[in-house]
């Protein structure tokens, strides 16, 4: 299946299909130099397939981890681009999760004022989320993606068989994502969460997911509107990330944590449950001045407050700004 996504700064193709880390040829042009990023916690094997089908590949690998999403790697990988004489003509392809992907793409949009840029993610979390939409970061003074740009990929290759190599709690790491999405717009989605065995439907939601976020992304590539939806949970999930390192807690665990208070009662009744069948954790430890904080310098704050979404009604949203003293009141 392939899902095109059509945006202000040009289209590009998701290729939603098992097996087609395999099959790269008809979607790519890897008949050059291609930077090939992965990490140490990602199969060696993926990576090696896509080399085999480059012209002339690279392959550098960071370490496994958020903390691996810094400047000091950043730097590195440009200097892997120098050394190896990359031109404008050439690529980078991610190869992993999340971090890899960021990492990647913030490289192809820097090096000499932008190269190609390919995303090949390998985990639910990055296959449902980001992998799309052209957001490309690194964390820095401890806050996530707070340097970074937007950055659309050339195309997006998801094959769901490199999921066969995560443990269930990475699996329930990046359903949490697709639970966020369902909530504020698919109700349908939602009610497979709540019904059907999950891997078995597996396809069926990264699906689902990915159309939610196409549309909203080419409804709003820059966040000015409708994709601050994608942010549900999203305000206290980077808070918790922040200041709970000691509990290390994944990303789609806190954006878990993060929508419960975000939403009516009644739609918390509902979801509560579905995160407790994923094994997702309901709630977390914290210093609530230190939240506060973390809240602070989170993007979407515009002078003392801030606009988060809540969601009523399952499959339904609304925009919220709130003064900080209120989120102090929702924590607690």
């Amino acid at each position: 299946m392939i899902i095109p996504v059509k945006t202000s700064t040009g289209g590009y193709n998701i290729v939603l299909k098992r097996g087609a880390i395999k099959e790269l040829s008809g979607h790519l042009n890897l008949d050059r130099k291609v930077l090939v990023v992965t990490d140490s916690g990602v199969p060696q094997e993926y990576s090696k397939t896509v080399a085999e089908q480059c012209k002339t590949p690279f392959i550098v690998t960071i370490e496994q981890g958020e903390k691996s999403k810094n400047f000091d790697n950043f730097k590195m990988l440009l200097s892997k681009m120098v050394e190896y004489g990359f031109t404008r003509s050439d690529c980078v392809v991610a190869v992993g999760g999340g971090v890899v992907g960021d990492m990647a793409g913030f490289v192809a949009a820097s090096f000499m004022r932008g190269v190609d840029f390919y995303n090949i993610p390998t985990t639910v979390l990055s296959q449902v989320d980001s992998s799309i939409g052209g957001k490309v970061a690194i964390d820095f003074e401890g806050y996530k993606n707070i340097v970074g740009a937007f950055y659309p990929p050339k195309a997006v290759i998801i094959d769901s068989d490199t999921l066969k190599t995560l443990d269930s709690r990475q699996i329930s790491n990046g359903l949490a994502e697709s639970v966020k999405m369902s909530l504020t717009s698919d109700k349908e989605l939602f009610s497979i969460f709540e019904t059907e065995n999950l891997m078995e439907n597996i396809d069926r939601i990264i699906e689902a997911s990915l159309k939610i976020k196409r549309y909203v992304v080419e409804q709003d590539e820059k966040e000015q509107g409708l994709r601050k939806i994608l942010n549900f949970g999203h305000t206290l999930a980077h808070a918790v990330e922040s200041e709970n390192e000691m509990q290390n807690l994944y990303h789609g665990e806190c954006v878990a944590i993060g929508m419960i208070p975000m939403c009516s009662e009644s739609v918390r009744n509902r979801l509560i449950p579905v995160l407790k069948k994923l094994n997702l954790p309901t709630s977390v430890s914290y210093d609530t001045d230190k939240i506060l904080e973390a809240v602070s310098h989170d993007k979407k704050m515009s002078g003392s407050e801030i606009t988060v979404v809540y969601v009523p009604e399952i499959g339904e949203f609304e925009m919220k700004t709130m003064p900080l003293g209120k989120i102090k009141e929702v924590l607690k």
